[in-house]
């Protein structure tokens, strides 16, 4: 049986993503003896990448992980111990201009040459980065397990996601040995970028935004930096800054850390690699030539790219009739979710209480749910007679978490459910066609 020496692993998720870097005396399989003869002390780096969306509209989610897959190689790490997870529905799709090619930035080379890929299913919302949906409770549990397993020495991760924090808010130990940063807190979004009419724009031929805030900030600032003598501190503040955006009036998000923080003293380059490259690149490179970005919030850039698909083609086009029909039913099924999920909370609550529970936001330390097994049973009720929340209705779980906190019956759940999307047809929405959340 093959031994995972690493003393560091990193995880990056994107909506989502997520990436996590792990670097622990040895990662080993649980049938392995506890002999570490012959490691050295710093052991070996291992990385898992996902990339939890598909589809061209969301073309920003595997271009950050696979441009995270090029620092991680630069910096050394063998491809061997770089897992990925991601649909892989980009560098051939038809509306790809460049066939073969991801780019990750407005003048970026390609990030997809040589990324290994393992099919993956699985969207964000309040406790949950996507099909099969990943729980906060979930994904907790499986850390502490392999921490009591001892499978690492140490790890960190980046998430994101929209809500990312609320993974971790109230849920994460600080003695696992694991840091964690996310791209937004417990309560807002996360913001794309590099999209069409922005500045810098992609090149005209692309339809979709290249890139996530979040993750371009930290893998821009990684790219512009001597990792062996930047701290994992020094980056979370400077990609604390730009996801905020400097303070200014363009819209941003509030990048957390939780876990066991004594883990940011450390430098990158234990987890990410080093690139002899940039060995004498100026520490004061990237913040004297990073501006405020423009952003759009995730859960309407997939509304951009039909837009600007729409834009693009012939007016006596088929194919213009049919995004529009697309768009139209798009905003119809949001509308929907939305008076829905209201109506619910106003045929539960009252109509005067019920807007302000669903919205309520609990105090900071607390997780979003007391009972994990209760919000998967009221999204699926939901989505049994409302039809699929589709990655935009995911910011609706907090609503249904904050309905089993008030410990609402699921008999209660249904009644009001059928009450409010009673001969409702989902058609492509329809939960036995797109899957369920929960």
């Amino acid at each position: 049986m093959a031994r995972f020496s690493a003393s560091r692993l990193v995880i990056f998720p994107a909506l989502l993503c997520m990436l996590v870097l792990s670097r622990a005396d040895v990662i080993r399989m649980p049938s392995m003896g506890s002999s570490f003869d012959g490691e050295e002390e710093a052991g070996t780096s291992w990385a898992i990448l996902v990339a939890g969306s598909s589809g061209y509209g969301n073309y920003r989610h595997q271009a950050d992980v696979c441009h995270a897959y090029q620092i991680l190689r630069k910096g050394g790490l063998k491809e061997e111990n770089i897992v990925v997870f991601m649909f892989d529905d980009l560098a051939n799709n038809r509306l790809n201009p460049r066939p073969g090619i991801i780019i990750n930035h407005p003048h970026g080379q390609d990030v997809y040459a040589g990324v290994p890929k393992t099919l993956l299913t699985i969207k964000s919302s309040p406790g949950m980065p996507n099909l099969p949906y990943l729980y906060a409770e979930d994904f907790i549990s499986l850390l502490q397990n392999k921490y009591e397993s001892n499978s690492y020495r140490e790890m960190v991760i980046y998430i994101e996601s929209c809500e990312s924090g609320s993974m971790f808010e109230g849920m994460m130990s600080e003695d696992l040995k694991i840091y964690v940063t996310t791209a937004s807190n417990a309560e807002e979004n996360s913001w794309g970028t590099y999209c069409p009419g922005m500045i810098p724009p992609p090149p005209p031929e692309y339809s979709t935004c290249l890139g996530d805030l979040y993750s371009v900030s930290w893998m821009e600032d990684s790219e512009s930096h001597n990792l062996k003598l930047e701290t994992i501190e020094k980056q979370y503040q400077t990609v604390k800054a730009r996801t905020l955006n400097f303070n200014t009036s363009n819209a941003g998000s509030h990048v957390m850390e939780y876990g066991t923080k004594s883990i940011k003293a450390e430098k990158l380059y234990l987890y990410q690699g080093f690139d002899p490259s940039n060995a004498n690149i100026s520490d004061n490179y990237l913040l004297q030539t990073i501006m405020p970005s423009e952003v759009i919030n995730q859960r309407d850039a997939d509304l951009l790219f039909m837009w600007k698909m729409y834009e693009k083609l012939d007016d006596n086009s088929n194919n213009k009739t049919e995004i529009l029909e697309e768009i139209t039913a798009t905003m119809k099924h949001r509308l929907h979710l939305d008076s829905s999920v209201d109506f619910i909370g106003k045929l539960i609550f009252g109509s005067i209480k019920g807007p302000s529970i669903l919205r309520n936001i609990r105090s900071s330390g607390q997780p979003l749910v007391d009972d994990w097994d209760c919000l998967k049973s009221m999204v699926r009720i939901f989505e049994s007679h409302c039809g699929s929340l589709t990655q935009y209705g995911m910011k609706h779980m907090r609503a249904f978490a904050n309905i089993c906190n008030k410990e609402i019956s699921m008999d209660a759940m249904e009644e009001a459910c059928i009450s409010a999307c009673g001969g409702y047809n989902s058609a492509k929405w329809n939960p036995l066609s797109h899957g369920y959340s929960a």
